[in-house]
């Protein structure tokens, strides 16, 4: 298996790509560029990690090479994604690295970059690590001048009390409602997180699964319809109101409805933004491959949509840029700026529960009032030799007449829905997404791309 390395980290199957050599490789050029960046000699770091099963061992040689790279290092343990992006910014760090491979499966782990923003980093900023890294450009420190270790347990708890104390949060409402909701962690450390969020949202009748946080996923950890089915079951069987799922590092939220159907993974973030939106209108913004029910949602409120490409520092690029008061990703992914400028499934939690109450209905009865999109996700594969400069321009010829936006690959704009090319950074292969008012209509925008651009594909 190769080693995946791209601007974000690197990511790979433990004993299969991701050796300790190049765990301790790219943290050393991660180090330097920080101290390159910075003008500083000694650093603060931030570090976390979600409960599969490496985490332990990936985490010690994290730590120890940023030690001897002349940086103090604070290890939160289990930690979500947006606890880490968080504590980088509350502690005044220089960085931080989250341990995780998010929704890939236990065998997988990562690094996960960040700047002192608590932010991932920007593609230039990737780029240049992955060349300090390839060019093994960096020192390690003497005894005198090793960095120090220590562990902090309690950034979760300041996490949540963030979230309790935003505006937009309403704590009576929820308690008010007695909701019996029931999770799925999938043995991860949304196990720790979600009963620490729903008891202080004042939740009292919680139904966990899969929240024992050892690593062992109980099944593909990926919030989709199709692994799902137990969580569907425990929901609709105690009659819950609500079920809600995270990934491993629990930055994206997925939803069960009161009748075990899949709220849709594209609705999280339109639903957290309607509510947001009723009450602060302003600028939304998503990535291009996400629905456009957020554009409906945010122009039913008098708000500008953006797209951004697809990834989330390109979306919270776009973001800072349009002063957006809401964003994120068709994933599940919702990044709320009164907060942090991260996914965060947390305060997605705290923002639907809040809607839920305040809308007096039933889950399924508040996904009802959102416009229905479809989505169609299919690849062909590109015969060799084929430039997707000659395939791009002859899909602009064809639909010189629509709207078209080349800013991530290639997206055309219909009435009821949009198409987008979308060429694999690692893979002779094209992604090709399509949205419409129904599963035919979206079908029917792929299939006649697919048959365009045919001789191109095998």
């Amino acid at each position: 298996m190769t080693l995946i390395k791209s601007i974000s980290g690197i990511r790979g199957i433990i004993g299969d790509g991701l050796s300790p050599a190049e765990i301790i490789k790219f943290t050393s050029a991660y180090a330097a560029y920080i101290k390159m960046i910075s003008g500083k000699k000694h650093l603060k770091i931030i570090i976390g990690r979600d409960a599969r099963v490496s985490g332990k061992m990936v985490s010690a040689m994290v730590s120890s090479t940023l030690m001897s790279c002349s940086a103090d290092v604070t290890d939160l343990g289990l930690a979500t994604t947006p606890t880490v992006e968080m504590a980088v910014i509350s502690a005044g760090a220089d960085g931080g690295i989250i341990i995780t491979a998010s929704h890939n499966p236990a065998q997988w782990n990562a690094l996960k970059l960040l700047n002192s923003n608590g932010e991932f980093l920007s593609a230039a900023d990737g780029q240049k690590i992955l060349d300090l890294a390839e060019n093994g450009k960096f020192e390690f420190a003497d005894y005198l001048n090793l960095g120090t270790y220590q562990q902090d347990d309690d950034q979760l708890i300041q996490h949540i009390d963030r979230i309790l104390k935003l505006p937009l949060v309403n704590l009576p409402a929820i308690k008010d409602a007695g909701f019996r909701i029931a999770f799925d962690a999938v043995n991860s450390v949304g196990g720790i997180a979600l009963p620490a969020l729903l008891e202080a949202l004042g939740v009292k009748d919680i139904l966990p699964l899969y929240a024992t946080p050892d690593g062992h996923f109980a099944h593909n950890p990926e919030p989709l319809p199709e692994h799902l089915g137990e969580i569907s079951r425990v929901v609709k069987e105690n009659k819950a109101d609500v079920g809600f799922v995270v990934d491993p590092d629990v930055d994206r939220l997925a939803i069960i409805m009161e009748n075990g159907d899949f709220f849709g993974e594209e609705y999280t973030l339109v639903a957290a933004a309607d509510y947001i939106l009723s009450k602060t209108p302003g600028n939304t913004v998503s990535n291009l491959s996400s629905t456009r029910a957020l554009k409906d949602v945010t122009e039913k409120y008098g708000g500008k949509y953006f797209a951004s490409a697809v990834g989330e520092v390109n979306v919270v690029e776009m973001m800072k840029k349009q002063k957006a008061v809401i964003g994120g990703e068709g994933n599940g992914g919702v990044i709320y700026p009164e907060l942090h400028y991260g996914r965060d499934a947390l305060v997605g939690i705290a923002l639907f529960l809040t809607h839920l109450a305040g809308s007096k209905k039933s889950c399924s009865e508040l996904r009802r009032q959102y416009p229905d999109y479809f989505m169609s996700k299919n690849k062909v594969i590109l015969k060799p030799g084929a430039t997707p400069k000659e395939l791009f321009n002859r899909i602009k010829e064809i639909y010189k007449d629509f709207s078209i936006n080349d800013t991530d690959g290639l997206k055309i704009d219909f009435e009821n829905g949009w198409v987008q090319l979308r060429l694999s950074n690692t893979e002779p292969i094209m992604r090709i997404y399509a949205e419409g008012k129904t599963p035919q209509q979206a079908g029917k925008y792929a299939g006649g791309i697919i048959s365009d651009i045919s001789e191109w594909t095998c």
